[in-house]
């Protein structure tokens, strides 16, 4: 009865920093050493959903001829973003971190510039 006392106990640290991180871009990191990157949606007592991101590559149509031009596209395909939600187990988890994520210092600085009367 202790052993499942110190399991929850474990896992009650888990599940508060996933509760705190919910709909927020997080890193899971697994006890076998995968890591999965996506947004925190539910947490209950023993599963975390999250959905997970995957790029899309659009294909294109070769047999639309209205679309094509004479020396093709520019640049790249287009890729889109699509999300899938998966469910972990709590108990699979090692770690839960936040993306980190570039932002201006606090507070923004203001140029020095006159304003323009309109």
């Amino acid at each position: 009865m202790d052993v499942e006392k110190d399991n929850y106990r474990d896992l009650r640290g888990l599940y508060d920093n996933c509760k705190k991180y919910m709909y927020y871009g997080a890193t899971l990191i697994m006890r076998d050493g995968s890591t999965f990157d996506g947004i925190i949606e539910n947490v209950d007592g023993d599963n975390v959903s999250v959905l997970i991101g995957e790029d899309v590559i659009e294909k294109e149509n070769e047999g639309n001829s209205n679309q094509q031009r004479q020396y093709g596209r520019y640049g790249y395909n287009p890729r889109f973003r699509r999300y899938r939600r998966r469910n972990f187990p709590l108990a699979a988890l090692a770690e839960v971190a936040l993306l980190p994520y570039i932002a201006p210092p606090v507070p923004y600085p203001y140029y020095p510039y006159p304003y323009y009367p309109y």
